[in-house]
């Protein structure tokens, strides 16, 4: 069974007192304590971020580990990955983490643990990376088109109700044939795909949703998908 959990934002890196959405990639996994490897390229490495993983799923029932490609813990990074039951990865500057990625061969091991059964998953970059396309800000001074890894058919945007101009960015992309239709998904809700499909949305914010967005006769439509709540801990200021 090949899975994918797409969060459009949340998750430690933006819910450090809600980690909803972060076990319930670890449930996926069946196991006891997985082995969970975090992918901060994105993000160059940053020792912060880094840090902030090891804080959260430390106290989470699972091994954490990461992975940096400035400072390679391994020559063999295809057995060093393949090692692990899930692959989180982070937010950032997705076209320089898909660079990085090819360059280091990082994409195509991915692919490969992909097709024997790891568990792809992360947020922002870490969400976009793993559709045909998607909506970034990786380019400075305004959104564009990032083409990613292609393991789920379509296009993508994160942060569809967190940034202003994520949405209607999104929409005239589709609009104009730039990307294919696609999902949206807002800070804390997160897109569950098993064997390509989707089969789950879920949320750890109860007013965070997901949207299927198509065209029709150059029409955008946008649809509502139905999610489920994971009940939790509130991050502050978040009313139930």
């Amino acid at each position: 069974m090949k899975q994918i959990i797409a969060m459009g934002g949340g998750g430690f890196s933006m819910e450090p007192d809600n980690l909803a959405l972060d076990q319930y990639i670890l449930d996926q996994s069946k196991k006891t304590s997985p082995k969970i490897l975090f992918l901060p390229t994105a993000s160059g490495d940053a020792e912060g971020y880094i840090k902030r993983f090891y804080d959260a799923f430390n106290s989470l029932p699972c091994i954490p580990t990461h992975l940096s490609l400035f400072k390679p813990p391994v020559r063999d990074l295809e057995g060093f990955i393949l090692d692990h039951d899930i692959v989180y990865v982070g937010g950032g500057n997705t076209k320089s983490m898909l660079a990085l990625w090819r360059e280091w061969g990082v994409d195509r091991i991915l692919r490969k643990g992909y097709e024997d059964g790891i568990i792809m998953s992360g947020l922002s970059a870490g969400s976009i990376c793993w559709f045909d396309s998607g909506v970034t800000d990786s380019f400075g001074d305004e959104l564009d088109i990032v083409h990613g890894l292609g393991f789920i058919e379509g296009s993508h945007s994160p942060h569809y109700d967190g940034e202003t101009e994520r949405r209607p960015a999104f929409h005239s992309f589709i609009k104009q044939g730039l990307i294919p239709e696609g999902y949206g998904a807002d800070d804390g809700a997160a897109l569950h795909f098993v064997d390509g499909k989707l089969t789950r949305v879920l949320t750890s914010r109860p007013q965070a949703s997901a949207y299927r967005v198509d065209i029709k006769d150059k029409v955008i439509s946008e649809k509502k998908l139905d999610c489920d709540y994971l009940i939790g801990e509130l991050p502050k200021g978040v009313k139930p």
